[in-house]
């Protein structure tokens, strides 16, 4: 196959097409008109003045700026499937077909940069979130809004299932199922790279830099070394670096203290939307969810670094065995399953724990959370705090332990639990709609599989591009659990992932 030919392949068009049951479509069908029921409760709490932001300032304003917010979020998703798709590929060969690609690629894939932008990558997600609850989430726990029963208004606006559709069919999961095979088309435009420069920009404030300690200190407890395509800090590099980790360290601790006294004093949106709960249930509601997120988190990671193995050398207790087994049973149908589940259960924690921590004081008031300025107050008001804490504490860090300690995840009993839990959730097909809207969204911006351009792995082989082999370097940041899917493969939004027993091995390529 010559370059040209691989250049645009048209056989390869409809690769990863999913193929319709009289099952998939029923899902399909009532997922749709779940979303579109979402869409109108939101945009009704909205201009009924029941969202924060629709209170506060107005309900155009709300809704433009959740359209924002929702567009970039689908944005920040769907990129880093593109970004950790990449690396692997030959730029040669979309150099001249994908120029804006090119530069996203160029940049990402510079030193470690890639690490930097996972690591903005995923406070961007937190904040986007907040303001999105601040946008659309009903303000208070007696919203009366379409005339809604009792027991309807009780699952899609007390347990907030309306936003979690919203946010996750509309946000995330449509890119993701797009850029996770059209990874070349989906950043091939300015917008990706703009928010490539954004990631890397909250990278460098230092804002996160706490991460990189708990990275250094998981290094050392586990043994694997911290691969880097960099050399060693030194000088000026290596002060400026842990001066970053210094100030990184004490914003963690006055977001945390902030939310901690803000729960104690009844200073946020908790007491409004639940006034029954206590401020020390809530406290310990806070904790619980952000364990139950990093857990998920760390999952994620933890399943995709043991896929590879063989099945004995998974689990070394009763219920590790028993998640592998769940987990990789068939041909690993179950792992894209999980990955659908535990964004639905993160995205629902990360609303909750919005509520939890954002705040109820009206700058001004005289009532400031430890007597901050008001222009502090206002600044707080947005969730700044809360993302840090939920990015480090529930996130970074836990993804960083499951790459150092895999197992112990899969041994842990906690780990079963949320992976039936997550398979259950993906069962229901409450999301199915968003392969609806990816595959109107691929023909709407004419977006072609991965595969058109650059073929599969074996062609780019047989071409004299083979992929680069990159070496095992668990202890990374990775963020998402895409890494090391690769250019025309299947992924977790595509189906099964071949299990090293489950196939036989690949044939080694020059």
């Amino acid at each position: 196959m010559t370059d040209a030919e691989i250049a645009k392949d048209t056989s390869h068009a409809d690769s990863h097409d999913v193929a319709l049951t009289p099952f998939t479509i029923f899902r399909y069908t009532y997922s749709v008109i779940l979303l579109i029921f979402s869409i109108v409760l939101v945009i009704a709490l909205m201009f009924t003045g029941n969202t924060k932001l629709a209170s506060d300032a107005s309900p155009w304003a709300a809704l433009f700026v959740c359209i924002a917010a929702v567009v970039w979020l689908s944005m920040i998703e769907g990129q880093q499937a593109s970004l950790v798709g990449l690396p692997p590929v030959d730029p040669e060969l979309y150099k001249d077909t994908h120029p804006v690609t090119y530069l996203n690629a160029a940049t990402a894939f510079l030193g470690d940069n890639l690490d930097r932008y996972l690591m903005g990558r995923q406070f961007m997600v937190l904040l986007v979130v907040f303001i999105i609850n601040l946008c659309g989430a009903p303000s208070s726990g007696d919203v009366d809004v379409l005339g809604m029963p009792g027991w309807l208004k009780a699952i899609f606006l007390d347990v907030g299932l309306g936003m979690i559709i919203f946010t996750c069919q509309l946000g995330q999961l449509t890119t993701q199922v797009n850029a996770s095979h059209c990874m070349l088309d989906f950043i091939n435009n300015y917008f990706a790279l703009f928010t490539l420069y954004v990631a890397m920009t909250i990278e460098f404030s230092g804002v996160m830099h706490s991460s990189y300690l708990i990275q250094n200190i998981l290094s050392v407890l586990s043994g694997k070394p911290i691969q880097s395509n960099e050399e060693t800090k030194r000088g000026f590099t290596f002060a400026f670096f842990w001066g970053r980790v210094l100030m990184s360290l004490a914003i963690l601790g006055f977001s945390l203290a902030v939310i901690v006294s803000a729960l104690f004093q009844g200073k946020t949106m908790m007491v409004v939307k639940y006034p029954n709960v206590p401020n020390g249930a809530s406290i310990f509601l806070f904790f619980f969810l952000c364990s139950i997120v990093g857990m998920l988190e760390g999952m994620q990671i933890a399943f995709f670094a043991v896929a590879k193995l063989p099945a004995d050398e998974r689990g070394t207790t009763l219920f590790g065995r028993k998640t592998c087994e769940l987990l990789f049973r068939g041909n690993g149908q179950n792992l894209p399953g999980f990955m659908i589940g535990r964004q639905l259960t993160v995205v629902a924690s990360f609303f909750i724990v919005a509520s939890i921590t954002s705040m109820n004081i009206q700058p001004g008031s005289g009532d400031n959370i430890f007597g901050v300025s008001d222009g502090a107050q206002a600044f707080l008001n947005l969730g700044f705090h809360a993302a840090v804490v939920t990015t480090i504490i529930a996130s970074i860090t836990w993804q960083l332990a499951a790459s150092a300690f895999p197992i112990a995840f899969l041994n842990n009993p906690v780990t079963y639990i949320l992976l039936c839990f997550a398979l259950f959730l993906e069962w229901t097909g409450l999301c199915a709609g968003a392969w609806v809207l990816a595959r109107v969204m691929k023909k709407a911006l004419k977006y072609e599989y991965d595969e058109v351009y650059v073929g599969t792995p074996e062609e780019r082989a047989a071409n004299n591009h083979a992929d680069k082999d990159f070496a095992d370097d668990t202890g990374k940041l990775y963020g998402g659990g895409f890494r090391g899917h690769a250019v025309g493969s299947h992924d977790a939004l595509d189906g099964p992932i071949e299990s090293k027993d489950e196939v036989d091995e690949p044939v080694e390529t020059a």
